[in-house]
């Protein structure tokens, strides 16, 4: 069912750039303003230049972001600070981190391949979220501008056998063709694999498999995009073009290695907070329990944390952080007659979700924010850390703060394949694929 590929990834030449550190960067969807500044002064062949480039104020139809790029990459290519794969290859790529918050080190293996773009109604690629128009539109400018995908898809596939690591394994007994650590501690490493057989192998061994989008939903979706742009000038398809493929980087969830981090909910602009009538709701759909915070440590705040975790593991468990900042709240959910009122019309997939008992049973019917209010005045601010939420909330810039455990792997395998998607910011895999390691130029051979 997948089809995938090997391509002449284009990659910095390490001789005219030195570091790689200095030139690959985080997925452009996770660059804040400030590490975009930081990049561009890093180096002058940061990749942030073609993912993420400045605005300025003269910008116009003739030269803005998206010509820049176009005139970067190309200068580039000119003057061999990027330079092709001599081969067609997959790409090994393993990274190994430690799971934020914690002490644990793991490693996640993968490959890097060519998959095939194809529509979500063809039954081989799955989605688990929603798209926004803005994101594809500026990636779609961007796509149009640069003929290239500078930034690999995530993508999960199931296999128990583990057929692919066994046939891949002594690749990953000779060392590295490249080693890089990003700005979080973070390694990657990357072999090349242009045994034509091996790769033969491989992709038979892939074409049994379904694929569930982790991370790139809006780039996958641009691509899509792109594909049926350039059939409609062609007046035909021909899946063995150069856009009908993008890199994708594939990762086996029954391998192991993977992590999903919790984000938490920071809630403000609420017009009237009444923390008696919020408690008094709760009760009726949750077992309430609370801990003194007291002073705001690194060990008090780790045992809330390690807390919530240990309540979570077999029911759904949600924290909350209420002014004056007294108590921390656990609730652990109790469904009650009046809770189904408020869960009508979800699956028994998505009312697995904290997420969605979070969204549903508290903001919406606790506090009354509803999808419609969220989406078009965002009262709620998205947090990774832990003690962020906390001190936000004990400083007064906030009234209350909500803390979730993870979204399991397995059930965002399982709402895709359903055809189910998850609210917003219901998944954060962590580490993210370095980009600017492998890059697909459209109109390269």
């Amino acid at each position: 069912m997948a089809k995938i590929y090997p391509f002449r990834a284009w990659r910095y030449n390490r001789e005219r750039v030195g570091d790689l550190s200095r030139v690959l960067t985080q997925p452009y969807d996770k660059i804040t303003p400030e590490m975009q500044e930081r990049y561009y002064r890093l180096s002058e062949f940061n990749l942030v230049r073609l993912i993420l480039g400045r605005v300025h104020p003269d910008d116009d139809d003739e030269s803005n972001v998206y010509t820049r790029a176009r005139d970067t990459l190309q200068s580039w290519v000119k003057d061999g600070i990027l330079v092709p794969d001599p081969r067609p290859a997959l790409y090994l790529y393993d990274q190994r981190y430690r799971v934020p918050g914690t002490d644990e080190v793991k490693f996640r293996r993968g490959f890097i391949a060519l998959g095939q773009i194809e529509d979500y109604e063809a039954g081989v690629v799955f989605r688990h979220e929603r798209t926004h128009s803005a994101p594809k539109e500026d990636r779609l400018r961007l796509l149009r501008h640069t003929h290239a995908h500078c930034e690999s898809i995530f993508m999960l596939y199931r296999d128990e056998e583990e057929v692919i690591e066994r046939l891949l394994q002594g690749v990953r007994a000779s060392l590295p063709d490249l080693s890089v650590v990003d700005e979080y501690g973070v390694e990657h490493l990357l072999w090349v694999v242009s045994d034509e057989a091996l790769i033969t192998a491989v992709q038979q061994a892939m074409a049994a498999h379904r694929l569930v989008i982790a991370d790139g939903h809006h780039r996958y979706e641009t691509a899509l995009a792109y594909r049926n742009e350039r059939r409609a000038e062609a007046c035909r398809s021909d899946d063995t073009q150069p856009y009908e493929r993008m890199p994708m980087t594939f990762f086996n969830i029954a391998a192991g290695g993977l992590t999903i981090l919790p984000t938490h909910r920071l809630i403000h602009r609420l017009e009237r907070f009444d923390l008696p009538r919020l408690l008094e709701f709760l009760s009726q759909h949750f077992e309430l329990a609370s801990a003194s915070v007291g002073e705001h440590s690194d060990e008090v705040l780790a045992a809330l944390s390690d807390d919530l975790r240990r309540r979570g593991r077999d029911r759904i468990a949600i924290g909350m952080y209420p002014a004056p900042g007294d108590r921390f709240y656990f609730l652990t959910f109790r469904p009650t007659g009046s809770t189904e009122t408020l869960l009508n019309g979800l699956s028994p997939r998505e009312r697995s979700l904290d997420v969605v008992i979070l969204h549903r049973v508290i903001l919406e019917g606790g506090l009354g924010l509803s999808p419609e209010r969220i989406a078009l005045e965002p009262p709620i601010t998205y947090l990774r850390e832990f003690p962020e939420g906390i001190r936000a909330v004990a400083s007064g810039n906030a009234p209350i703060c909500f803390f979730l455990n993870p979204t399991r792997v397995e059930q965002v395998w399982e709402m895709a394949l359903a055809g189910e998607v998850l609210p917003q910011k219901s998944t954060d895999f962590y580490p993210k694929l370095l980009s600017g390691l492998t890059i697909y130029r459209l109109d390269s051979p």
